[in-house]
């Protein structure tokens, strides 16, 4: 089993992935024969997530699904932020009162 800070590292990895492939969407929504990039994650079994990206089969723009991604990309990567900082300050008090 991964450590708890492991896990919300991959957390927000796969977070940055989604949000850099919906901005690339968003980007290139008007480019001719542009396929959208889609990122596709999987749980881990020792823990965490994993995050790959593909291209779409079909062409075309989908930019509502693009800005729905990017708002879930920015709460997924601040809810594994917080538990991050958390499990930090956790082996902080541990560590101090251990001494």
């Amino acid at each position: 089993m991964n450590s708890t800070p492991s896990i919300a590292a991959s957390g927000m990895q796969a977070a940055q992935m989604r949000l850099s492939s919906s901005a690339n969407n968003v980007a290139n929504a008007s480019t001719a024969g542009f396929r959208r990039q889609e990122v596709m994650q999987a749980a881990q079994a020792e823990g965490g997530v994993s995050a790959s990206d593909r291209r779409a089969y079909a062409e075309g723009a989908e930019l509502e699904t693009d800005l729905a991604a990017q708002l879930q990309a920015k709460n997924s990567f601040l809810a594994n932020l917080t538990v991050f900082k958390k499990s930090d300050q956790m082996v902080g008090v541990l560590l101090d009162t251990k001494v």
